[in-house]
């Protein structure tokens, strides 16, 4: 087997055996195909596409090409949940406490942030002295004691995605739904979990513009997931603007907490329950809409679900203090409001501009080595749909240098657009793929 023929067999629009995929991710993880050759592949993949089988089989190859995680002594039901990403995603932080309460066994990996504001562990270091460096037993026994853990990803895991990926950053073919698919559940195969569910975001702040690419990608890596054995769902949601009200790491951290008690956003509180009801459904906890949310409803009223994230933080060196005195943790020195230029109603918010602020105040990384300020960001008080008057608070945002960032406040200003009507009624959760 050759991979200048598998090139020319996919560039012709053919579809490849099992074998011959195995054989090309195999070859380039240990280094026998070359990075111009895998190019000249994924040129082709981009142009001719997959088939749902070559998809499945690619992502499998992925998964073998490096460890995955055993999660067989971890007693009951092992689940996972997957966000494509977008401002103010905090989901994380409020979800997988409140799965925890119900009994499920969230083992989960997550990454630090590139781009405006930090990852989830990012975010979960706001707490004095929470770390994700614990050995593979600590990481099993806590999530049998906790009910959850979260640690970093290991360069072990899918290596053929992170060497792939990097390849297809620079040779303009990230942007194909198998290629996509393939990647992000790669990672989430390995990761061992009985049931996935995927929050695929869409809108202007997220990977995928329409509500087209999304459903594609969706049904695609659903495909994947059910295709390996796994109970996969995903739900297609919003991301025209932040979710919540918070962008920034403490800030959503505080946010997180405040919808753990019943306090959080209505867009928010939204997601947590919905991705929660199709948790509670894959692990059959329960049967009607009404019983899930009446479910989710005691959780937090009685405080259990708020507790598991006091005993998870707790549990990873962090100051569970902080969980239920959320004012003791890290927030900037100063603080201004940022005016509407007009009257009338928020038509639209270009949600990267509104990440990006948060990025030039510290909230994020530009590079990879860029430290992290915790305790930066905005507050958001006007949203999609909400009238305005001129010099009313748009947001209120928290900066740490010495004089008032001007420039970040233009560009927000200006991430804003403000019309003489109100908008259509926005949508949060546009379908679930089963």
């Amino acid at each position: 087997m050759r991979a200048v023929d598998l090139i020319q067999k996919k560039r012709d629009g053919q579809t490849l055996s099992d074998d011959e995929i195995q054989f090309l991710i195999e070859g380039y993880t240990k280094g026998d195909i070359p990075d111009y050759q895998m190019s000249a592949f994924t040129m082709a993949v981009y142009f001719r596409k997959m088939n749902e089988a070559e998809t499945l089989t690619l992502t499998k190859a992925m998964v073998q090409s490096g460890d995955t995680l055993d999660l067989s002594a971890i007693d009951g039901i092992k689940v996972d949940k997957h966000s494509t990403g977008g401002v103010g995603d905090k989901t994380s932080l409020s979800l997988l406490p409140l799965l925890a309460s119900f009994g499920l066994k969230c083992a989960k990996m997550s990454g630090r942030g590139l781009g405006h504001t930090g990852g989830t562990i990012d975010k979960l270091e706001s707490f004095t002295g929470f770390h994700t460096e614990i050995s593979n037993e600590q990481f099993i026994r806590q999530v049998n004691n906790v009910g959850m853990a979260i640690v970093g990803q290991t360069k072990d895991l899918a290596p053929a995605d992170k060497k792939l990926y990097a390849l297809r950053d620079v040779t303009a073919t990230v942007e194909n739904i198998s290629l996509i698919a393939s990647s992000i559940m790669s990672k989430k195969l390995a990761a061992g979990a009985d049931i996935i569910i995927l929050d695929v975001k869409t809108g202007k702040g997220a990977f995928m513009k329409t509500l087209e690419d999304s459903t594609a990608l969706a049904k695609e890596m659903v495909a994947i997931g059910n295709g390996a054995g796994k109970k996969t769902k995903a739900v297609i949601t919003d991301m025209n603007e932040p979710l919540g009200n918070a962008v920034g790491n403490t800030l959503e951290v505080i946010e997180a907490i405040e919808t753990l008690k019943g306090n959080g956003p209505k867009d928010f509180t939204e997601l947590i329950y919905a991705l929660t009801e199709q948790f509670l459904f894959s692990a059959g906890l329960c049967e009607t809409h009404e019983e899930a949310f009446r479910m989710i409803d005691e959780k937090i009223a009685n405080g259990e679900a708020l507790n598991k994230l006091a005993q998870f933080v707790e549990a990873q060196g962090g100051a569970q203090e902080e969980v239920f005195h959320p004012e003791l943790l890290p927030l900037a020195k100063h603080t201004t409001e940022i005016p509407a230029a007009s009257d009338g109603f928020i038509r639209e918010i270009e949600c990267e501009e509104i990440g990006l602020c948060a990025m030039l105040l510290g909230g994020g990384r530009a590079k990879k080595e860029d430290s992290i300020d915790p305790g930066v960001g905005f507050v958001l008080h006007k949203k999609i749909g909400d009238p305005v008057k001129c010099g009313e608070s748009l947001a209120t945002m928290y900066y740490n240098s010495d004089s008032v960032p001007g420039n970040v406040i233009d560009k927000f200003t200006a991430a804003y657009t403000i019309g003489a009507s109100a908008p259509p009624a926005k949508t949060l959760i546009y379908d679930v793929i089963r």
